[in-house]
């Protein structure tokens, strides 16, 4: 067995193992429901803006209006996510990534 296909059925078998499989569900998990909210968020926002312009313009304080508000809040919300993925990762995936990665390469050595 050459060297590449050696390397390729440690890969083939770590992707096989019930620790990888628990990763990607865990990762799925977590990303798909979030992209699939932060989607419907931000396509609410840009409908609201084409076809609900009175009420976008709605003054709140002074100048600021509801599609100035909503369009920042855009902005946290990228944010919001980007942060709360990173506890995520570091709590939940990191771990068993770092566990896998080290038994790849003890593997590959």
């Amino acid at each position: 067995m050459t060297t590449k296909e050696h390397d390729a059925s440690v890969y083939e078998h770590m992707q096989e193992s019930s620790e990888f499989q628990d990763l990607k569900r865990r990762f799925r998990r977590w990303t798909f429901p979030m992209t699939v909210a932060f989607l419907a968020w931000y396509l609410l926002y840009v409908l609201l803006s084409g076809w609900a312009r009175g009420f976008m313009a709605v003054e709140l304080v002074g100048h600021i209006n509801i599609g100035l508000v909503l369009g920042l809040l855009q902005f946290v919300s990228t944010f919001l996510i980007a942060w709360a993925y990173s506890r995520h990762a570091e709590k939940k995936l990191d771990p068993i990534a770092d566990k896998l990665r080290h038994q790849v390469e003890e593997k590959t050595k």
